[in-house]
């Protein structure tokens, strides 16, 4: 009988080609350890091409999942367990799997031919190469093929399901339920009944190759992690963002219209907003990015909340629409979920180099309030509040999200609808009075905001256009007093946001020297890497932006408390940059530009070495806390987290 060995978290990578289903994989085994209750963060990787050349290095697709029974904050540096499903995908990943790792490959590709094209000089299943980790080279295709034999496909067909043969093997050594794919396959594949059949014939016999063969000396366990009671579900940023946006113009009381171009990473937002109709939701593919947003900030003049999504190269087109929408004083929300490079760069990759873009990148004097969502998750709440934002101040918001957050999933506890609180839009109701005693340039005293007066109301009529307007009364304007007046009333009115928004809180247990202050996507990484120094006695405190403009009214006085501050950030140190110019203050920064998420190992050892302590050897991802190390070869050893870090 088969050993089982506990575990408390496990870092699986599936990697091959693009064309061989791996982020289906992933996400499945994803779904499958959310419902065995534990804590999941993933990390997709996939190909910007469409079809990448088959077996080729830039064709590697990769999904990698960590799954454990406590709180974790990233999908984790390293896999533990890597599937390789080709010679490319052996080649591209096998430097990440740590000595001792656990190995599966599909040996039913590693001919001559795809060796050396992928820069193999010898077959590394057979010259040794391998020898430190947990090897099993099997011939994944062969037995899948096998195992469908009965459903009439031919070769190619059948082995297609070899993914399937794969997350049934994984399912089996991991210990992760089975129902919940089979109703999957039976569900997705429900109209080619051969090809449904198959692949649920091959997961099966995944499963049942691992219980049968012996193949694998000791099987795992992860227990469920410890979490609040409540209703949860797997979800992306892309999908968090889109339930956040209609949410809150359910709670403002508005229509949402969705202008977009796709475009990679957003696209899924106008995919899964596409899916709404029934909650008043519009959505426009329109012909290019700046037709989008025009028609965005067109519905928003209508009285509907105006909405568009891209990317970075997107963010640049759409920045006259921006501004005049900063000059119309009109609410609208833009969501740019960031990507690598400039130009047409790494589309499938992640960054956040789009900070001082979306600060500065438009002509003219024209701030717009910036907000950045931290986890996949948090984009629900990100976009309630950005939507708060835009129709209490009338003014465009940006949401800042970026590829790590919008493909990555997490474990999300749906929250009760009625206790989200309700959105005032304040629309100007008619005041039933001629035309010239409506004032369209009026401003609320508090947030000095203009009315809301929507288009064809009886006394509201009013001008509007991309040319300057006068003080209250809205007229064209060219007077050089008036202009400078209204460029400083929109600055104040952006600036007066902060009097609304929480203060930064600091976490600093210890009175620590050095802060780690972070935005956006970097909250994993920088809350794993701190728990990691503190671990190892570290003194640090960390703290975190959501508000990138206007920021916390005490976030000087946060800065100034401490002798070093760092900033991790995806780019080369823009909001390093943006705080040096705002505050007078050192600020050290930490970039990275890699298209990946910062490191936590790296980033833990580098604070480390600047609070003059021994940088650690690797144990693996997001220990707390000490307990013996697992005994089984291919498994680093982990750590047990504290009672109160268990979510």
């Amino acid at each position: 009988m088969t050993a089982v060995h506990t575990l408390d978290r496990v870092v699986i990578r599936f990697a091959g080609d693009s064309g061989d289903g791996m982020q289906l994989t992933g996400d499945r085994f994803t779904v499958d350890s959310a419902l065995a209750g534990n804590d999941i963060s993933t990390l997709p990787n996939f190909p910007a091409e469409i079809r990448a050349p088959a077996g080729t290095l830039p064709g590697v697709s990769s999904f990698q999942l960590h799954f454990a029974d406590y709180d974790i904050m990233t999908p984790g540096d390293r896999p533990d367990v890597l599937v390789a499903m080709n010679p490319a995908a052996l080649k591209a990943n096998i430097a990440d799997l740590p000595r001792g790792g656990l190995l599966i490959v599909d040996s039913a590709d590693f001919s001559k031919r795809n060796l050396t094209k992928v820069g193999y000089d010898s077959n590394p299943l057979e010259d040794g190469t391998l020898a430190d980790y947990q090897l099993h080279a099997l011939d994944l295709t062969g037995i899948t093929v096998a195992a469908v034999k009965e459903f009439g496909l031919g070769r190619k067909e059948a082995s297609r399901s070899k993914n399937m043969f794969a997350l049934g093997m994984l399912t089996w050594l991991y210990s992760r339920p089975t129902e919940a794919t089979v109703d999957f396959i039976a569900d997705k594949f429900a109209k080619k009944p051969e090809i449904r059949d198959a692949n649920i014939a091959a997961f099966k016999a995944g499963y049942a190759f691992g219980e049968t063969t012996e193949t694998f000396a000791v099987r795992y366990e992860v227990a469920p992690a410890p979490v609040p009671a409540g209703d949860y579900r797997q979800i992306s940023g892309n999908a968090a963002l889109a339930y956040g946006l209609i949410v809150g113009a359910h709670k403002a009381g508005l229509p949402m219209f969705l202008g977009a171009y796709p475009i990679t990473p957003a696209s899924d937002v106008l995919h899964e907003l596409s899916k709404h109709k029934r909650f008043g939701v519009t959505t426009f593919q329109a012909e290019d990015e700046i037709a989008a947003i025009g028609a965005a900030l067109g519905a928003s003049f209508a009285g509907h909340l105006g909405v568009t999504a891209s990317s970075g190269p997107g963010i640049a087109l759409k920045a006259e629409t921006v501004g005049l929408g900063v000059m119309t004083e009109l609410p609208m929300v833009v969501c740019d979920i960031q990507r690598a490079g400039p130009s047409t760069g790494m589309p499938t990759k992640t960054e956040q180099a789009d900070l001082l873009q979306v600060m500065y990148g438009r002509n003219g004097e024209a701030p717009v309030p910036v907000l950045a969502a931290q986890s996949p998750s948090d984009c629900f709440a990100t976009a309630i509040e950005a939507i708060d934002i835009a129709v209490t101040y009338r003014t465009p918001v940006i949401i800042l999200s970026d590829g790590y957050l919008a493909n990555g999933a997490e474990p999300w506890r749906l929250p009760s609808i009625d206790d989200i609180a309700s959105i005032d839009p304040r629309q100007e109701p008619a005041p039933g009075a001629d035309a010239e005693t409506f004032l369209p340039y009026s401003r609320d005293p508090e947030t000095l905001a203009r009315p809301w007066a929507i288009p064809g109301t009886p006394g509201l009529e009013h001008r509007i256009g991309g040319i300057e307007k006068a003080d209250r009364t809205g007229n064209i304007s060219y007077d050089p007093a008036n202009h400078e007046k209204m460029t400083e009333l929109r600055a104040q009115k952006v600036a007066g946001i902060a009097d609304r928004l929480p203060e930064i809180t600091v976490d600093d247990p210890d009175g620590a020297d050095l802060l780690v202050l972070g935005w956006g996507s970097t909250f994993g990484p920088i809350t794993a890497a701190v728990r990691r120094v503190r671990a190892a006695g570290g003194s640090i405190a960390q703290a975190h932006l959501r508000h990138l403009n206007p920021f916390p009214k005490n976030l000087g006085e946060v800065l100034r408390r401490y002798d070093k501050v760092v900033v991790p950030e995806m780019n080369s140190g823009q909001l390093a940059m943006m705080l040096r110019a705002e505050f007078l203050v050192d600020i050290q920064s930490y970039s990275r530009v890699r298209g990946l998420p910062i490191s936590l190992s790296e980033l833990a050892s580098d604070l480390l070495a600047m609070l003059g302590l021994p940088r650690p050897e690797d144990v693996g991802d997001e220990p707390d806390g000490d307990h013996d190390p697992i005994s089984e070869p291919g498994h680093p050893a982990g750590s047990e987290p504290s009672k109160e870090e268990n979510v």
